[in-house]
């Protein structure tokens, strides 16, 4: 069976353009067009209605594109079972994340290829909400954020999954006198120089730290993590970051940097997560994905609290 065509008008009514389809589709303009073109003659009706600013699907179109979409996840069902019956596992899934997740993607993702050397796995780290547009737009299958009360996913459409309780913690030179403490506070913090890494949860929390205590002394926000590890170490500067995104970082290792708790309020449960569409249909890649994913943070939890 060729998907092709179908494939090809469903990126056109998701990107609302025949050229950024093309772009999507890694396929030139011509070929798009006379795809849908070709697909309007041989139904004998108009799906598009074309103008210089894009597309818009007609009312007819808009059927179509539905039934569409059910043809293409059916098709994916058909080839899921195909797969399974012939015991291998091909595909493709597009994972995109938040930045600090990564170091604890890399052991997943290279042990996982060799498992299935057949699947294309592409990752993409972006900010909170580009996932969250991206999964609901299905320009990604799965997308890893972080999850906590302000941030209310179930109003966006999407299922989402807990996978490992996280909080916030200080990173600081073991040699500065404020690593013999087992807790900062937020006096203390106030007192110090802090570098940030570029993170939504981060801006998120330090934001909410400032508006009840008072303004920090930010250096800088980067996503350079090298230059934060030179401003802890050189400058006496202070980190602050979820406490599993230190933890496969060689530079900060527990002789470089002291890792400390907040004293403070409790924020409520934060997690780190995985959304993914609702309606759609989960492949054979991604839920075998998702156990080796779930596997290690399992074993990160545990070292975690150990």
């Amino acid at each position: 069976m060729n998907t092709e065509k179908l494939e090809y008008l469903v990126e056109v009514a998701r990107a609302g353009s025949i050229s950024k389809a093309a772009e999507q589709l890694h396929v030139t303009i011509s070929a798009v067009s006379q795809a849908i073109t070709s697909l309007e003659s041989e139904w004998g009706i108009s799906i598009f209605t074309r103008s210089k600013s894009g597309v818009t699907l007609t009312p007819e179109g808009k059927i179509i594109i539905k039934k569409a979409y059910e043809t293409l996840e059916k098709y994916e069902d058909l080839l899921e079972a195909a797969r399974g019956l012939s015991g291998t596992v091909k595909g493709r899934l597009r994972v995109a994340t938040i930045p600090s997740p990564m170091s604890l993607l890399e052991r997943v993702v290279i042990e996982f290829k060799k498992k299935f050397p057949d699947v294309k796995l592409e990752i993409v780290e972006k900010g909170s909400q580009d996932i969250i547009d991206d999964v609901n737009q299905d320009k990604s299958d799965l997308g890893l954020i972080i999850l906590f009360k302000n941030r209310l996913i179930e109003r966006t459409g999407l299922a989402f999954e807990r996978l490992l309780p996280v909080h916030m913690v200080a990173g600081i030179s073991s040699a500065s006198p404020l690593a013999l403490k087992p807790t900062v506070g937020p006096e203390e913090l106030r007192q110090q120089t802090v570098v940030l890494y570029n993170d939504d949860y981060v801006k998120w929390y330090m934001d909410d730290f400032q508006s009840l205590y008072g303004p920090v002394d930010v250096l800088f926000t980067t996503n350079n993590r090298d230059l934060i590890f030179r401003a802890c170490m050189n400058h006496g500067a202070v980190t602050i970051g979820l406490n599993f995104s230190f933890m496969n970082e060689p530079a900060f290792r527990k002789d470089n940097i002291a890792i400390l708790d907040f004293d403070l309020p409790d924020h409520g449960p934060v997690y780190l997560g995985v959304i993914q569409r609702k309606e759609k249909t989960h492949s054979q890649v991604s839920r075998r994905f998702m156990e080796w994913l779930k596997h290690d943070l399992e074993e990160l939890g545990a070292s975690m609290q150990s």
